[in-house]
């Protein structure tokens, strides 16, 4: 029990108490999401001054997932670039509105809408594509070329688990899991 009034800061048994609770600052460096955080954010300046201002990264992994291979339908485009159905769907709508991409219904399955890119979708993807393996460069520049791989295959691996996590059944069944 304290002998002072709780709503008295000056109370030195109040600020005791409460230093007690206090959780010490913790190292953030230690923490995935709060780095991966920092590399989004130095992803996103770099994407913006070196590969476009009007095209986002999403996007164009979109584009080159078509250029790949175009006539994918939505969902497997989605699937293939690691975006949710509203997002994808946000995404394709914008690319289409800019007439990058059309949406059109499958031949053999009408009941499908497949994406196709346009001519102007194609020569966006050609421009973008230099740029991206500059800014790429200039993003992995501070790791000599094996860490650059290791860190790749690092990323891909925690990018491929947290897929996981979020649809367990993308897990193939011989995988155990995670």
């Amino acid at each position: 029990m304290m002998s002072c009034r709780e709503q008295d800061p000056q109370c030195y048994e109040h600020r005791r108490e409460e230093q007690e609770l206090i959780v010490p600052a913790l190292d953030l460096s230690t923490h995935p999401g709060h780095l991966a955080r920092r590399l989004q954010q130095a992803h996103t300046l770099l994407w913006t001054t070196i590969v476009s201002e009007d095209v986002t990264s999403p996007q164009f992994a979109v584009l080159n997932t078509l250029v790949g291979e175009d006539g994918l339908d939505q969902r497997t485009v989605g699937e293939r670039v690691g975006l949710d159905r509203s997002t994808i769907a946000e995404v394709v709508r914008r690319l289409a509105a800019r007439g990058l991409l059309d949406k059109v219904r499958d031949a053999r399955d009408g009941r499908r809408a497949v994406l196709r890119l346009t001519a102007e979708g194609t020569a966006l993807h050609r421009r973008l594509s230099g740029r991206t393996a500059r800014m790429n460069q200039i993003f992995l520049a501070p790791l000599s070329p094996q860490e650059r791989s290791t860190f790749l295959e690092l990323l891909q691996r925690v990018s491929d688990a947290a897929e996981e996590l979020r649809d367990p059944a993308a897990r193939s069944p011989d995988e155990p899991a995670p």
